[in-house]
């Protein structure tokens, strides 16, 4: 906080005295801290953040507005917001207690107005926002974003607090059939693609498996990797139940890439795909 200097004079008959230079400091009534519910995030997930709000002064505090700029940061000549506010997600408490909804204008930039917080106490502002299609997705990015607590009488007390992409194996699996009528005794495949829609890819000491149970059971199987063929000992069948499983670790997924339009600053991502397929009679 600002520290201040002064002296004074005494004067008489024309002569002057000057004092001794004294020393003072103005200390910060308010202080604010802000942390992220999780530390990393994913396109179109959410993150909650708790802003702590301390009052050590001897007197409430009013009108005053709380603004965050959502990770706002500059891309060319543009500013892009990777975060948008979840409507009706602000909550706040005072000493401890839940209050009434605040006023919350979405933005970006984000603000919630008209807080008090009472002499020698302390209010707690959550609220929750959605990692849009501008927050950045390669392992060494971060959405960096500041809350400002501004007034009339105080100095603007600030707090930022930085979250990362989350870097895991994230699998999805779709089951198809071809074709989806046959005659009796004839042959239908079933596929099943894996994709991996995280930043790292799924290795063989992931132990990937596939299981599934035929009905109808298939009899004479044929089983594919990404086109390759495997023999029965990557696989097991059981002929009288119809259960089928991969041997862990035959299946492995490549991690998903992500890609920025370098005109707009949008992030796309294109999972990672495996693709397995087993085909017999009925």
């Amino acid at each position: 906080m600002p520290t201040f200097q002064n002296y004074a004079t005494v004067s008489y008959l024309g002569q002057t005295a000057v004092s001794n230079l004294v020393t003072g400091e103005i200390t910060a009534s308010l202080r604010m801290t802000k942390t992220a519910v999780a530390e990393t995030y994913e396109q179109g997930g959410r993150v909650t953040y708790a802003l702590s709000i301390l009052n050590s002064g001897g007197s409430e505090l009013s009108g005053l507005t709380l603004s965050d700029d959502l990770g706002a940061y500059p891309f060319g000549e543009q500013t892009l917001t990777p975060l948008d506010y979840v409507t009706g997600s602000a909550q706040l408490f005072i000493n401890g207690e839940l209050q009434s909804s605040p006023t919350v204008v979405a933005g970006p930039p984000l603000r919630i107005t008209d807080l008090s917080i009472p002499a020698d106490g302390n209010a707690i502002v959550l609220y929750t926002a959605e990692a849009n299609a501008y927050a950045p997705l390669l392992a060494d990015s971060e959405i960096t974003n500041t809350a400002t607590l501004s007034g009339i009488g105080i100095t603007d007390v600030t707090a930022t607090d930085a979250i990362a992409p989350e870097y895991a194996v994230k699998l999805r699996i779709v089951k198809t059939i071809q074709p989806t009528t046959v005659r009796e005794n004839g042959v239908i495949a079933y596929s099943f693609r894996i994709m991996n829609h995280g930043g790292l890819p799924a290795e063989a000491d992931g132990n990937v498996s596939v299981n599934d149970t035929f009905d109808p059971i298939l009899k004479d199987i044929t089983v594919t990797l990404n086109g390759q063929s495997l023999n029965n000992t990557q696989y097991n069948y059981n002929v009288a139940s119809g259960e089928f499983s991969t041997v862990p670790g035959i299946i492995t997924v490549p991690a998903a890439t992500f890609i920025r339009d370098p005109v707009s600053g949008v992030w796309t991502q294109s999972p990672g795909e495996t693709t397995l397929t087993v085909s017999g009679r009925v």
